[in-house]
């Protein structure tokens, strides 16, 4: 089984959200469809700008924990580095 940890982001360099699951097209679409974090809904967040694969939970949800105490400016530096545009990458997982 493949793990995901993932940010989406409200807009470029907008409110970020980090997370983690084992089905991201999924996840993104109840983020979307507002069944997500109330977090999410609240700020809009819903365009998947970065993600990563793991294929251990364990893995994954030390990641998601690491990411999440990072610094703000670590994550747009990632997100920069992954997806210089910041486009929505949800359209293109394979679903």
């Amino acid at each position: 089984m493949v793990y995901f940890v993932y940010i989406l982001a409200s807009r470029r360099r907008g409110t970020l959200y980090v997370g983690v699951t084992n089905d991201l097209a999924r996840r993104i679409f109840e983020h979307r469809e507002g069944q997500g974090e109330s977090f999410t809904r609240r700020h809009g967040v819903g365009r998947l700008v970065y993600y990563e694969e793991y294929s251990s939970i364990n893995e994954a949800i030390a990641q998601e924990k690491r990411l999440k105490r990072w610094r703000r400016a670590w994550k747009i530096q990632a997100i920069d580095a992954f997806n210089a545009e910041w486009e929505d990458l949800y359209e293109q997982l394979n679903m």
